[in-house]
């Protein structure tokens, strides 16, 4: 499965494969890549813009411009003709900053930022990544394993919980199935005492 996401320079490109994704980018700066765990897949995200603020602010300084000037005009009674130039100069940059800006939601990953582009195809991506994270979670750490101790056993699937991975009821369920059989091993040496 893959998912491509395009705006002004920028071009992602999300290829998933069974136990791992892979992040390609292109912009104007470079390009790179990057193969992510789907267990390693963040939870928290943060969001960045990114936008010409130099075209911005050159549109707020021709807007100021514009209204001195036409103020100006006003106050010595001259002519008002073409005294709003500078004023629709600025609007139109102020205009084409604002439309031509990039919003991303960012995860940070040990193995590099993960920058999904806020357009039609988001939601999309980010929810079939958290799909297949609590998918590999669970087959990695989703069993009860008799080889660790109790309190291991226990604190992991308290944790899956707070993952979201599994719900309160199914964590409970877990740590009495931990429990039991922790139990039923202490017994069996007792037993074969009598």
């Amino acid at each position: 499965m893959e998912f491509i996401q395009k705006k002004k320079s920028n071009k992602h490109t999300f290829t998933l494969h069974d136990d791992y994704f892979n992040f390609a980018y292109e912009d104007r700066s470079g390009s790179g890549d990057a193969d992510i765990y789907y267990a390693d897949f963040p939870q928290k995200s943060s969001v960045q813009i990114e936008q010409n603020e130099w075209l911005r602010n050159v549109g707020y300084l021709w807007i100021a411009l514009g209204i001195f000037q036409l103020g100006y005009a006003v106050y010595s009674e001259a002519s008002l003709s073409g005294k709003g130039f500078w004023i629709l100069i600025g609007l139109v940059c102020v205009a084409w900053a604002y439309f031509s800006k990039v919003k991303y939601t960012v995860f940070r990953a040990e193995r590099g930022n993960i920058f999904v582009i806020q357009d039609k195809s988001h939601d999309r991506i980010v929810d079939e990544l958290n799909t297949r994270r609590k998918s590999q979670i669970l087959k990695l750490y989703g069993e009860v394993n008799p080889e660790n101790d109790l309190e291991s056993e226990i604190q992991k699937f308290r944790w899956l919980e707070q993952q979201k991975i599994i719900s309160k009821e199914e964590c409970e369920q877990k740590i009495a199935q931990v429990e039991l059989l922790k139990m039923d091993n202490f017994e069996l040496p007792r037993e074969r005492l009598n």
